[in-house]
């Protein structure tokens, strides 16, 4: 089990990745990533694919959700940074409904970073986001 003291630290250092990770992969206008991590301890950064057909285009988390299914490690928090250029703060971006089908693979206690307008880190669980999700229908509970 993972106290609140870890899990906060956990976090803090999924925070502190993504923006160091945006501010070095986009040093000039807009800029934003994607990370998890997994109950393994790694911390897996990703980014959205530049694409010709707006149609083909992904998430910024969907290649590290990728690369723990690829690793076989189970996600436990997720979160979604973007800024709009060099001179402004990071937003925690809410992972969309899509995003949130893919983490629910891994349970409705997967913890999600949330978009909160004063800029506080609030991750909360699938779960809280979604406490009538259709996989309810099919559990034992």
């Amino acid at each position: 089990m993972t106290s609140n003291i870890q899990t906060h630290e956990i976090e803090q250092k999924l925070f502190d990745a993504a923006t160091d990770f945006v501010k070095e992969r986009y040093p000039q206008g807009w800029g934003g990533a994607g990370a998890v991590y997994t109950d393994a301890g790694s911390l897996l950064i990703s980014v959205a694919p530049e694409v010709i057909n707006d149609a083909v285009h992904l998430c910024m988390e969907t290649g590290a959700y990728l690369e723990a299914h690829k690793l076989n490690e189970r996600v436990t928090h997720s979160l979604c940074v973007a800024r709009d250029d060099e001179n402004t703060g990071f937003k925690v971006l809410t992972p969309c409904g899509i995003c949130q089908e893919r983490l629910f693979y891994w349970g409705g206690d997967v913890k999600a970073a949330v978009y909160d307008p004063s800029g506080q880190l609030i991750f909360k669980t699938l779960n809280e986001l979604q406490p009538n999700h259709w996989t309810k229908a099919y559990s034992n509970d």
